[in-house]
């Protein structure tokens, strides 16, 4: 059977490393502000004296100048300005779809028109140097065609 090894003593296990302390920070010294703020002393109304510096109070920012009316009511009247000169441009365009096509129904009833009378001008004109066919009775017997 096997026996376990006992273990090594720390001094032959390795080197041994001990944690650096960490220096202790500088002490802080107290600044002293640029000028030296004057006492005050106040007589409470029950007799009590209360002394110490007088502190400026706090000054807020300039109150910024707002225009008549908001930006959003301008955004708003902008669109509707623009919506309807949209709107506008729309009946035009609908206009000028409605009129093109009106002028290309008129395009084709004139040529229909024209072909049809040059048409009706060629079966009806007088037989002046046309061909004639005469069509006689004919008889048709057993798929054949009799004259």
């Amino acid at each position: 059977m096997n026996q376990p090894t006992p273990y090594r003593p720390a001094e032959t296990a390795g080197t041994l490393h001990y944690p650096t302390p960490i220096p202790a920070p500088a002490p802080m010294m107290p600044v002293q502000p640029g000028r030296i703020p004057a006492v005050q002393t106040i007589v409470l109304p029950d007799g009590r004296v209360v002394t110490g510096y007088a502190i400026d109070p706090a000054k807020p920012e300039p109150v910024t100048v707002k225009p008549p009316v908001s930006r959003a009511a301008v955004n708003i009247a902008l669109g509707g300005v623009g919506f309807a000169a949209v709107c506008g441009g729309l009946l035009m365009l609908t206009t000028f779809i409605a009129a093109l096509t009106a002028l290309i129904t008129q395009l084709i009833i004139l040529a229909a028109v024209i072909f049809g009378g040059f048409i009706a001008v060629q079966l009806f004109a007088g037989s002046g140097g046309g061909t004639t066919v005469n069509i006689r009775k004919a008889v048709i017997k057993r798929n054949h065609f009799h004259t």
